[in-house]
């Protein structure tokens, strides 16, 4: 048996773009839908969410519209058990994205309107970190926070410094979207100054080859590419304490789902999980963020961390919306079982 909650009563603040977004319903394609389903989300919003289901106090910073949408939105946060007392009200639009929905024949396609949204329109000076911050012992923050635009990315550095200046563990997460990124600089030129800071990293090979530039051998299985991306990427951070990655292939149908974590300088691997099917895969990399910084934060061994965050990371594919809206106890049955369709009574 896992901990129960927060053991060491640390505290962790969150801080990213809060979204609506609308799915095309009935698996339909954007050219033929004629309804969209909403969703709260935001990367940093969905990590959030399952850490304050699991027991974490969890403290969620954003800049949003003031209005009755936003106001929806937050409500649900709260139901969660998110703090969202560091939320700041400003500007006229909330960030929208569009889904539709793939399978096993054709890719998920996402459409961003984020262009001139309240966080879009941060500069720094318009949240106190040093109050937003005290207190916390662990921040977390991802490249999307600093992907929309320059007065974001220069408010993720103000953050960022105030965080270090605090003693406060930092939590990257690489996080790289293609078609974001317009406002002029490119994920090279910004990226590494902010992931300096980090002790603690999500990635994936793709965004560390972005960001750095680092070349791993495509011909190798995931868990030797994994051990070459870090030693090549500890070098650009000696910070970097932990990382971790999940890692998907599909075999037909099926999905194969497994997590890997650089702890201290040793590597640790999860089982290899069949998923035999997938209801909706976006926000999967966020509850693996979630189950990560959970184990970390209760003190699990490194074993039981990344075994905790890839198993949360398939939990969250049998959800829709973005939201990991799962138990401590589900995902300790998911460790012990795997996959299930049994009926619990």
């Amino acid at each position: 048996m896992l901990p129960t909650g927060n053991q060491n009563k640390n505290r962790i603040a969150a801080f990213g773009e809060f979204m609506l977004r609308l799915h095309s319903q009935d698996n339909r394609r954007f050219l033929q839908t004629g309804a969209y389903q909403a969703y709260y989300a935001g990367a940093e919003a969905n990590v959030s969410v399952l850490l304050a289901r699991l027991g974490i106090p969890v403290s969620y910073i954003t800049r949003v519209p003031d209005n009755d949408l936003v106001k929806a939105g937050v409500e649900q946060l709260r139901g969660h058990g998110v703090d969202t007392t560091f939320i700041s009200y400003g500007g006229d639009r909330l960030a929208l994205y569009f889904t539709e929905q793939g399978n096993g024949i054709r890719s998920t396609r996402v459409i961003y309107d984020r262009a001139g949204t309240s966080y879009a329109n941060l500069q720094p000076g318009l949240i106190d970190w040093r109050e937003a911050l005290e207190g916390m012992s662990y921040f977390h923050w991802s490249g999307v926070a600093a992907a929309v635009s320059q007065g974001a990315a220069d408010t993720c550095a103000e953050a960022l410094a105030v965080a270090k200046e605090k003693g406060i563990s930092i939590s990257s997460d690489f996080n790289y979207r293609t078609t974001l990124w317009k406002y002029g600089r490119s994920p090279r030129e910004v990226m590494p100054d902010l992931l300096r800071y980090s002790r603690i990293a999500v990635a994936d090979l793709d965004s560390v080859n972005v960001y750095y530039g680092i070349e791993t051998d495509r011909e190798a299985g995931f868990e030797q590419r994994f051990s070459q991306c870090c030693q090549a990427l500890q070098e650009k951070l000696p910070g970097l304490e932990v990382l971790a990655m999940s890692f998907r292939k599909t075999q037909g149908i099926q999905h194969i789902y497994s997590g890997a974590l650089l702890y201290k300088g040793s590597y640790y691997f999860s089982a290899h999980h069949q998923l035999p099917f997938v209801t909706d895969q976006i926000g999967s990399g966020d509850a693996f963020t979630g189950g990560m910084l959970y184990g970390l934060m209760n003190g699990l061994d490194p074993q039981q961390i990344i075994d905790f965050a890839t198993a949360c990371g398939a939990l969250k594919q049998s959800i829709v919306g973005d939201w990991a809206i799962i138990s401590r106890a589900e995902v300790e049955q998911f460790i012990i079982s795997g996959s299930s369709g049994r009926i619990i009574r």
